[in-house]
């Protein structure tokens, strides 16, 4: 599917696909290309950062009637009660236990 063209089937809000690359014409090229269609009456409590709206996606790999490989996307609404903005979490920490001998 080319990004010019319409969707195959009737596309489902918050849901698109990934499909790989067959050949690419450049080493620059996209390994997957692909879209989703946003609801975007549905996204409230949407987390925004530095003015970016950031949404969660789930991916499955999947394989079509024809064979070809794809991932398909879904926008995941889960929104935390009091989310905790990125400035403000726990650094994750890191083990550097030296006394393991691999």
């Amino acid at each position: 599917m080319a990004y010019n063209q319409p969707y195959e089937n009737k596309p489902y809000p918050d849901a698109g696909k990934l499909n790989a690359t067959k050949v690419k014409k450049n080493e620059k090229a996209s390994d997957y290309f692909g879209e989703i269609a946003i609801d975007l009456k549905n996204m409230k409590g949407v987390e925004v950062v530095d003015g970016l709206h950031i949404f969660k996606l789930s991916g499955w790999k999947k394989v079509s009637k024809s064979g070809n490989t794809f991932l398909s996307l879904s926008i995941n609404h889960y929104v935390p009660d009091s989310p905790v903005p990125m400035s403000k979490r726990a650094p994750v920490q890191q083990d550097n236990d030296d006394s393991i001998p691999f």
